[in-house]
């Protein structure tokens, strides 16, 4: 199974919102952390429909990226997402 690494913020007042370094444009959010994984999983599945699927880098190469590292230091959060089907 595949697994994409998320980076997880949240700006005061708002819900948590979450992105993917190797999958730009696919973004989700949601009020409470588990949430924020099954609304994950949907949309990471839903950006594949439509989109060529990618080979996501491993944590260990996430980390070391200087984007990631910005957005970490700012106090964002990795979070990795299984890639699901969705099913009916």
């Amino acid at each position: 199974m595949k697994e994409f690494i998320g980076i997880v913020h949240q700006d005061e007042g708002s819900a948590l919102g979450i992105h993917f370094p190797d999958v730009p444009g696919c973004v989700s959010s949601a009020d409470a952390l588990d949430d924020l994984s099954a609304n994950a999983q949907e949309a990471l599945a839903l950006h594949f429909e439509d989109t060529k699927m990618v080979t996501p880098r491993t944590l260990s190469e996430i980390e070391k990226d200087p984007a990631v590292a910005a957005e970490l230091a700012e106090g964002g959060v990795l979070m990795a997402i299984p890639l699901m089907e969705l099913s009916g």
